[in-house]
């Protein structure tokens, strides 16, 4: 991203994007645990929903509800400086998901602007929104799948985000929707996105430390700045909007299979991949806990339950 000073003109975008993007992203929040809790409610009484109950539970697990927590953070000096909203569901399709947004602004610490473009230049000052999705489902026939999008504004503003697939068994079907939902919608934009953002991806999501992708992929980016910022938050609109078009379709397909214990058992062994990912790759984790971000929040990627071997 080109270092750069904002004009006037400049500046009234910036304000008039801020209250944009956190407004989209809340109304993309509702609707994404609408469509959630509604696929919850189709399970109905198959094969599915009367698989044996998870560790410590005394029974099936039952139909799943969104709750909300809101949450607000503070500076290091004690000032306000927004705060977020964490949406969570633990159900019989969706073994848990949450749904985040957040609204932050603050100073980084001396040590950590060093690391975010345009901090130094503006003493540190930062502005944060956005929302960000993990699914851990119940079937290991269902994929996992992560979704984040967000707005930064320090010296400088640019978009990032993306979406991945995280199954425990890659079909081609639900590979090909998946990323051909993403290339059309990257597409629209910039006819480079796609091969771009894919290779990001690939190149993210992968634990060095075990030689191997964390999932199917999908896309990634940060630092997106053309120069016009309403067509860069079209871009990431639609990313949001492609999301909530294409998994729940994929979601659809598998939640009435059956499964067995054996599969359950690799699923458990497939998360910890996830975790490990998480909790030492992770550039977002890392930047909530080093803004005084919510701990809950950070860590709601986190599967309920897992293994290793």
């Amino acid at each position: 991203m080109t270092n750069f000073h904002k004009l006037p003109d400049e500046i009234e975008l910036e304000e008039h994007l801020k209250p944009t993007a956190t407004n989209f992203f809340r109304d993309l929040r509702d609707r994404i645990c609408a469509e959630f809790e509604a696929i919850e409610g189709e399970l109905g009484e198959g094969e599915f929903a009367h698989q044996p109950p998870l560790a410590g539970m005394s029974g099936p697990p039952s139909k799943g509800h969104f709750s909300r927590k809101i949450w607000y953070h503070k500076n290091d000096d004690g000032a306000p400086g927004g705060g977020g909203e964490i949406s969570l569901m633990k159900g019989r399709v969706f073994e848990k998901v949450g749904v985040n947004i957040s609204n932050v602004y603050g100073r980084f610490s001396e040590n950590f602007r060093q690391q975010i473009p345009g901090a130094e230049e503006n003493g540190g000052a930062f502005w944060a929104a956005g929302i960000s999705l993990v699914a851990h489902m119940r079937s290991p026939l269902v994929p996992a799948v992560h979704m984040n999008l967000r707005m930064i504004v320090t010296n400088r503003l640019w978009f990032g985000g993306g979406s991945d697939l995280t199954p425990l068994y890659p079909l081609e079907e639900d590979c090909k929707l998946f990323h051909s939902q993403l290339q059309e919608c990257c597409d629209r934009h910039n006819p480079n996105y796609y091969a771009e953002f894919k290779s990001w991806c690939d190149r993210y999501f992968f634990l060095p430390h075990r030689n191997e992708p964390r999932g199917v992929g999908g896309i990634f980016f940060d630092y997106l700045n053309t120069q016009n910022w309403q067509s860069d938050f079209d871009f990431v609109r639609d990313v949001g909007e492609t999301f909530l078009k294409t998994y729940p379709q994929i979601v659809r397909r598998h939640m009435h299979e059956g499964w067995s214990a054996a599969q359950r058992e690799e699923l458990l062994i497939k998360r910890g991949r996830y975790v490990e990912f998480n909790l030492i790759h992770d550039r977002g984790t890392q930047f909530g806990l080093k803004t005084g971000g919510n701990i809950e929040a950070i860590l709601m990627s986190l599967p309920p339950e897992v293994k290793w071997l």
